[in-house]
C-alpha cells in the first residue's frame, strides 16, 4: 500500500475512533474513489502517491464546486459541510501556491515561450505546456489558465 493510501485509512481509523463523523466520512469517500481508480481500466494496480494525490485533489475540487453550488442555490448548510469536507482533504494536498509565486511561474513560462517564437492569446498552449509541470498539484487548472491569459493580453 503507498505511503499516502495507507496515510488515509490510518486517520480513517482514528476519525472513527474519535467519533469524528465529518472526517470519517469524507475519508471513506476518498478511499472509495481511490479503490475505484484502482479498479478502472482492464485490470486493479495499486496507484502511486502521485496518482492517490491526483484523486484527492479531484475529490477536494468536487467539494469546492458542490460548495459553490450550494451557496448560489441558497442552501447555506450544506455548502458549509461541502467547504468543511474540502478543508479536510486540502489536508493531504501539497500547499498550494499564492497568487504572487504563481504569477512570477507564469512570467517565465510567458519569456520561455516568447524567447521560442510564441506571441500574443495563441501561445497559451505553449505557456500552459510549459508552466502545468511546474505547478502540478500546487495551483488549481482555472487559476493557472486565468493567470496565463491575464499576462498573455496585458
Amino acid at each position: 500500500m503507498t505511503t499516502l493510501k495507507s496515510k488515509l485509512q490510518a486517520d480513517l481509523n482514528a476519525a472513527i475512533k474519535e467519533r469524528d463523523e465529518l472526517r470519517s466520512s469524507t475519508l471513506r469517500l476518498t478511499l472509495a474513489a481511490v479503490q475505484k481508480e484502482e479498479v478502472a481500466g482492464t485490470q486493479k494496480r495499486e496507484l502511486s502517491d502521485d496518482e492517490v494525490q491526483k484523486v484527492i485533489a479531484k475529490e477536494a475540487k468536487k467539494r469546492r464546486e458542490a460548495a459553490e453550488a450550494f451557496a448560489q442555490g441558497g442552501r447555506a448548510e450544506s455548502a458549509e459541510r461541502e467547504k468543511a469536507e474540502g478543508e479536510v482533504l486540502a489536508g493531504y494536498l501539497p500547499k498550494q501556491l499564492s497568487d504572487d509565486e504563481l504569477r512570477q511561474i507564469v512570467a517565465q513560462a510567458v519569456e520561455e515561450a516568447r524567447a521560442a517564437g510564441a506571441e500574443g492569446p495563441r501561445a497559451m498552449g505553449q505557456v500552459m505546456k510549459i508552466v502545468n509541470p511546474k505547478v502540478a498539484g500546487q495551483a488549481d487548472g482555472g487559476r493557472v489558465a486565468a493567470a496565463v491569459k491575464k499576462l498573455l493580453a496585458g
